[in-house]
């Protein structure tokens, strides 16, 4: 792997496809999948200066409240910090998930949506309420449908989801969230969903999307690696709001707190619970992220496929002003 440090917007790595193994840490089993298969054309994607995205409208999408927070909250907050307008959609109520009672749980992991979104700079949460662990029993029809809806009205056309062709994920709402995110981006509204086309709802076309793998236990197809070394604090803060459920939220100071019961200390958890959780998330729970991106010279970095077009890819145009000729000479 090429260590050395890159400079502009974009730095081509040229080295064939390949299976590696990414050897997680222990710290976290939400990080990073076990093999990622690097394609030919990886590129660095490197923050850029001034807000060059102005106008531009991102949708992250997660299943669960812990989702974006965990995997992709650094892109999040890279792409807002450039200019972009974002919205966090949540797709299941997460009921069966986190520490508290169903009802209690329900309504914290509603108000760490709400939260999260905040932290990152994001305009609003939406939340969905599919069944936690059951959106596989739902019809996808009915989900892609309402994301389509949603990237219409909200002019979406950037978007950052989990990767539909990653494998060996046992998730059942991680698979369905990311397969319904997919199909929602090829449809349109004018023949689609005339109804929507009629009534003035016709947005813009999803540009790009960057995709985020999902099972730790599985591999990933990564062509894009994303710098995001100056907002790792944003993407610590938006875990230090996942208070209901996940590897985060509160763990560094309930650590903390029974570390003192057996006399003991971490320096690094500081006098304070505040610290305790942020210290706790930035210097365990992010550390697989701070190792994938040495690999590449940064300080951290988050993988993902890109799908999109290049902006000086060739067009038909430049193909017609290149070989026409007259019809008469």
């Amino acid at each position: 792997m090429n260590r050395q440090k890159y400079s502009g917007i974009y730095t081509e790595l040229p080295h064939p496809p390949s299976i590696y193994r990414f050897k997680r840490t222990v710290y976290n089993i939400f990080t990073l999948p076990n093999y990622i298969i690097y394609t030919d054309d990886l590129k660095i994607e490197h923050e850029l200066s001034g807000q060059p995205h102005k106008g531009r409208v991102l949708a992250a999408i997660q299943p669960h409240i812990d989702d974006v927070p965990l995997y992709c909250a650094g892109l999040v907050a890279k792409l807002i910090k450039e200019g972009y307008t974002g919205y966090l959609i949540r797709t299941s109520s997460d009921d069966l998930g986190g520490r508290l009672n169903y009802g209690e749980g329900v309504l914290q992991n509603e108000k760490d949506n709400d939260r999260i979104a905040e932290v990152l700079g994001l305009k609003k949460a939406f939340n969905l309420y599919y069944c936690n662990h059951r959106m596989d029993g739902d019809p996808i029809l009915e989900l892609k449908t309402r994301l389509l809806f949603l990237f219409k009205v909200l002019n979406v056309d950037t978007i950052i989801s989990f990767d539909p062709q990653d494998r060996f994920e046992r998730n059942p709402d991680h698979v369905v969230t990311a397969e319904a995110v997919l199909r929602a981006c090829m449809l349109g509204v004018r023949k689609d969903f005339p109804e929507l086309y009629k009534a003035g709802i016709t947005g813009r076309g999803i540009r790009d999307q960057y995709f985020y793998g999902m099972s730790p236990m599985g591999y990933h197809a990564v062509n894009r690696v994303v710098d995001i070394s100056s907002v790792i604090d944003k993407k610590v803060e938006a875990n230090v709001a996942n208070i209901g459920k996940g590897p985060a939220g509160k763990n560094g100071s309930l650590l903390r707190a029974r570390l003192a019961k057996e006399n003991k200390k971490l320096p690094i958890l500081g006098d304070d619970d505040y610290t305790a959780d942020f210290q706790y998330i930035k210097q365990l729970l992010m550390h697989d992220w701070k190792v994938f991106g040495e690999q590449f010279g940064l300080e951290y970095a988050e993988p993902y496929f890109w799908v999109g077009q290049e902006d000086n890819r060739p067009t038909v145009q430049d193909f017609i002003d290149e070989n026409a000729v007259p019809l008469r000479s």
